[in-house]
């Protein structure tokens, strides 16, 4: 069994998902806010999303971390290296939770993640997919550097953008905070 990591950040704390982020995650999905990322869906679809963000530690050797509050507890999102069946390759994604837009958790949290994927899994290269429609997200993957460069159609959420990171010799020395 994996060994999931623990990373905080200034605000933040991207740990483990587990069962008790269940009620969150399934009011999240319940939403029309979740409809760029496979939503709205049901309790039990939302369990299976639950349990597949899990899974793709075990099968990939990294995931997607819950993104925690840390001044209160809260679950304000799931951010993390993705990189599941269909997609055309490694990528940052982020879904922040109902309530917690705005505050600037997504950049945050996909800094570390990114940070992580450089420097622990070695990648070279990442990518982030962005419905068209969803400007939140495109603002984002421009606050962390990334580029448009192009369309990506998906058989299941239809036409995405396809947004390039910087490359980590592109970056500055000098941890996430330089990359802001």
């Amino acid at each position: 069994m994996i060994q999931i990591p623990t990373i905080s950040t200034p605000r933040l704390t991207l740990r483990p998902l587990e069962a008790r982020d269940f009620a969150s995650f399934a009011d999240f999905f319940a939403s029309d806010r979740s409809k760029f990322v496979g939503g709205p869906a049901t309790a039990e679809q939302s369990w299976r999303m639950l349990a597949g963000e899990l899974g793709h530690w075990q099968l990939r050797g990294y995931g997607r971390w819950a993104v925690e509050e840390t001044a209160t507890g809260k679950l304000a999102g799931v951010i993390g290296p993705w990189n599941p069946h269909g997609w055309p390759e490694p990528e940052l994604g982020w879904d922040l939770m109902n309530g917690f837009e705005g505050k600037g958790y997504a950049t945050e949290a996909a800094l570390a993640a990114r940070e992580y994927a450089y420097d622990t899994l070695g990648w070279t290269t990442a990518i982030s997919l962005v419905a068209p429609e969803n400007n939140g997200s495109r603002s984002v993957a421009k606050r962390m550097g990334a580029t448009y460069e192009g369309l990506f159609d998906h058989e299941r959420h239809g036409t995405l953008e396809i947004w390039r990171h910087p490359a980590p010799d592109d970056l500055t020395a000098g941890g996430m905070e330089a990359y802001a």
